[in-house]
């Protein structure tokens, strides 16, 4: 069946059509990296277990893989971001207790990738190496060992956008067109203005978190916290994106709301705050924390333009005793028709840009988000897009940041001293 054939077909009947892919995932082969634990393919009951945090669409195809696999039963373990990537490292050097899949962000890849031989080799496994091809070339790289090894398949990639309220411009006398909305914030010092004007006029918060601008704003950046020499580089990127969201601090916009604690949920359905970065990956937890606010939610374009803000990979740690199982799943989980439907349920982009030509991907529109073309404002996000290189300490470097700058918005520290104090907490984190 030719490409665009299967993505008709696909088009027309949503996850049950997934269920028909079965040939995209089935082997009996168990060849893996350096660490050959195996088990043996059958029609036996087995249970592989699935660490993620956050919407990876998990929940929505579990039903479509079922009729796939019949004999599998997936045991989804949804936990924190941080602890999710972070505990998994124990798992490794304890060489026992990680799950069969495990979802890692594009945050920690590097930290993983070098530990290669802890995780199954996918370019060994059936079709492994093929799969290259589906993907966009950096993202394919990004998971890649120091020997070539393949240690994760990517699911989804991080463009970025602006969510904000529709209702709430309105009330504040502010556009609500999408179009117009992105005409008021080119940059990100215009940005500032319309929210002074929002607050002004509303004398509510504009912004959920200042965390929450820092990091896309960081991510437009050529480099990040590290060189891809793996040296610590807090100037220029770093710097820039610090003293460009530490006047929206000043000014007061900001409903210092934690990112997922459960203020920062309710501030989506009770208007704490109007608009919000949105990488692609957020859409489908804004539907899940707000669902009574169905229609009153548009997409506009980021300031500053372009950047990538997240995206994913599954892995296999060799340790696992269902390797072909878990291989099975991964493989049918990121062929581009399931993460079409992923993105059609919960939102997120996928990384395999075969979907962004489909008509169907480019006629979608999303009811929850005023029937915002979600696919062709992601799609053009990635278009050329060069994502900064993440250093193996990206994860600690930039949860230490993030801690002074919290400190900032609480009023414990202005922007200079807290700048000062950042740098040092990020030499600290680089060097554990």
């Amino acid at each position: 069946m030719s490409s665009r054939k299967r993505w008709i077909r696909a088009a027309a009947v949503g996850a049950v059509g997934a269920a028909l892919l079965a040939a995209c995932g089935g082997s009996d082969d168990t060849k893996t990296g350096s660490s050959p634990t195996t088990s043996a393919a059958s029609n036996e009951p087995v249970t592989i277990k699935v660490a993620f945090w956050g919407q990876f669409g998990f929940e929505q195809l579990q039903s479509a893989y079922k009729k796939v696999k019949p004999n599998v039963t997936l045991q989804l373990a949804a936990g924190e971001y941080d602890p999710t990537n972070k505990d998994l490292q124990k798992y490794l050097i304890a060489n026992s207790g990680a799950p069969d899949v495990n979802a890692i962000d594009e945050g920690y890849i590097v930290q993983y990738r070098n530990q290669a031989d802890k995780f199954v080799d996918l370019k060994k496994m059936p079709g492994g190496t093929d799969r290259e091809k589906d993907y966009l070339a950096w993202k394919w790289a990004e998971s890649l060992g120091p020997n070539g090894e393949q240690i994760g398949f990517g699911t989804d990639i991080g463009g970025q956008a602006m969510c904000y309220r529709t209702d709430l411009f309105k009330a504040a006398g502010l556009p609500t067109d999408r179009d117009q909305v992105s005409a008021l914030w080119p940059t990100w010092e215009q940005f500032l203005e319309t929210g002074k004007k929002y607050t002004a006029a509303s004398k509510k918060k504009f912004i959920d978190n200042a965390v929450n601008v820092y990091n896309p704003v960081l991510a437009q950046q050529p480099v990040g916290y590290f060189t891809d020499k793996e040296e610590l580089s807090m100037e220029p990127g770093p710097h820039k994106a610090w003293d460009t969201v530490t006047p929206l601090i000043e000014a007061g916009l900001s409903a210092n709301l934690a990112a997922f604690s459960t203020e920062w949920d309710a501030g989506f359905t009770n208007g704490s705050f109007a608009v919000l970065a949105c990488p692609a990956w957020m859409l489908g937890h804004i539907q899940e924390a707000a669902p009574s606010t169905s229609g009153k939610w548009d997409i506009a374009q980021i300031p500053g333009g372009g950047g990538n803000w997240g995206g994913s990979f599954l892995t296999i740690p060799a340790q696992s005793k269902h390797i072909t199982e878990a291989y099975d799943f991964i493989n049918w989980f990121t062929q581009p028709e399931q993460l079409f439907e992923v993105f059609k349920q919960v939102g997120n982009l996928p990384s395999t840009p075969s979907v962004y030509e489909e008509q169907a991907f480019k006629d979608f529109t999303k009811p929850f988000f005023s029937n915002a073309p979600t696919g062709v404002i992601f799609a053009k996000t990635a278009e050329g897009l060069k994502p900064q290189y993440l250093g193996k300490k990206n994860g600690d470097v930039r949860v230490e940041v993030e801690k002074v700058l919290q400190q900032v918005q609480e009023g414990k520290l202005d922007a200079k001293a807290g700048w000062d104090a950042a740098v040092k907490a990020a030499e600290t984190a680089a060097q554990d």
